[in-house]
């Protein structure tokens, strides 16, 4: 297939587009498939002879497919995106047209996925030609895409075995990693709506279903809405084929923060087997409500964390890690009331120094709040009187 002739290529996808084979046509239009390797499918006058090999509308699909392989072959990627782009229009309105039939949703998947790829390559390239605007090629490449996904929402005439709305949660998720590329996630709340109102919404194939809800889990951590994330992550990892390690380690870089905050320590067990060691310096900070422990695992992992997105979630269990550290200041005064110097010091031997009485007082309202601490501060007698039934109930517990 990588030495296959223009004519050879030429017959086989006419042939494979007579038959109706969504699969075969596919191959021959993906850059992942043998065929781009051959240097004759773009010999000079490659187009006459599609014209007169290929009948219309797939001739100019072809066309447009060879013009970008010669563009990838010289690494002009923009240009080829431009070729890939006119491609996808040119295959949405071809699909339009094709009523109560849904064969060339494979077709679909291969060319919006190529639109993605070479979108980014393209804006690599403007990038170090100093472009001033990053992500422009991709935010293009999202408007391209939302016109294959109208076609397939809006077809509500087929049967549900023939329906293009089969092809819904593919675009979805080949957008989602746009718009979490390109930072907008304001973007998201419309196509996440539609799938949730899909009747198959729970129907999609498995390995779409763990894509998709990796994303809807990370934009509800941007959300502060934790107890969804945990859900929409851990069906992630749970579901997540178990060869695909690559993948369900990325899925725990964001699933374990979330889990720290909701009072669930990951196993040493499972950073080694997944390789993120990073957290373990982290874990055993919170474990012991040792601030000046936690304050120095995050500085020395902080490029890992902040690469990831997650070093400010991971900031956000100093509040657990204050909790911690006064369950055990408490535990030691063996008394429901007990004096606020007495967290004051501990704040202060954590390396704490510029804090005094009143900020820790609002430290403790605060962990009062937000039910991690049932009590109350009696300022009269500045202490903390704790319930004497389950004083610091398990974070797991707390809704």
């Amino acid at each position: 297939m990588a030495n296959i002739t223009l004519n050879q290529y030429l017959r086989e996808i006419q042939s494979s587009w007579e038959s109706r084979s969504g699969t075969e046509v596919s191959e021959l239009l993906s850059f992942n498939h043998p065929h781009v390797m051959s240097s004759r499918l773009t010999s000079e006058g490659f187009e006459t002879l599609v014209q007169r090999l290929v009948e219309p509308p797939l001739d100019e699909i072809v066309v447009l497919h060879l013009r970008c392989l010669s563009y990838i072959n010289q690494q002009k990627y923009l240009e080829a995106y431009t070729e890939q782009s006119l491609l996808v229009q040119a295959f949405t309105k071809l699909f339009q047209t094709q009523k109560e039939d849904n064969w060339a949703l494979y077709i679909m998947y291969v060319i919006s996925l190529d639109l993605r790829v070479f979108a980014i390559k393209a804006d690599q390239q403007l990038a170090k030609n100093g472009a001033d605007k990053p992500g422009q090629t991709l935010e293009k490449a999202a408007e391209c895409l939302m016109g294959l996904f109208r076609v397939c929402a809006a077809d509500n005439r087929s049967s549900d075995e023939d329906t293009k709305r089969w092809g819904m949660l593919y675009l979805v998720n080949q957008l989602l990693k746009i718009y979490f590329r390109i930072n907008k996630l304001h973007l998201c709340k419309a196509l996440i709506r539609a799938i949730d109102a899909s009747q198959f919404r729970d129907q999609f194939s498995l390995s779409q279903q763990v894509t998709y809800r990796y994303y809807v889990g990370r934009k509800a951590i941007f959300e502060s809405d934790f107890k969804s994330a945990e859900k929409f992550l851990t069906f992630a990892f749970e579901r997540c084929h178990r060869i695909c390690r690559t993948n369900k380690r990325l899925i725990l870089i964001y699933l374990i923060p979330v889990k720290m905050l909701l009072g669930h320590l990951p196993s040493s067990r499972l950073l080694q087997k997944y390789d993120l060691m990073q957290f373990s310096e982290v874990v055993q900070a919170v474990k012991e409500g040792n601030l000046l422990r936690l304050n120095q695992a995050l500085l020395q992992h902080d490029a890992f964390f902040i690469r990831c997105g997650v070093y400010l979630i991971l900031e956000k269990l100093k509040v657990t890690t204050y909790r911690n550290l006064f369950k055990k200041v408490t535990l030691l005064m063996k008394t429901h009331q007990i004096p606020i110097e007495a967290y004051l010091e501990a704040l202060k031997f954590m390396g704490i120094e510029d804090i005094d009485l009143d900020e820790t007082q609002c430290i403790i309202a605060n962990l009062i709040f937000e039910n991690k601490i049932k009590g109350y501060i009696s300022n009269t007698h500045n202490k903390l009187v704790i319930s004497k039934q389950n004083p610091f109930p398990s974070l797991a517990t707390i809704a």
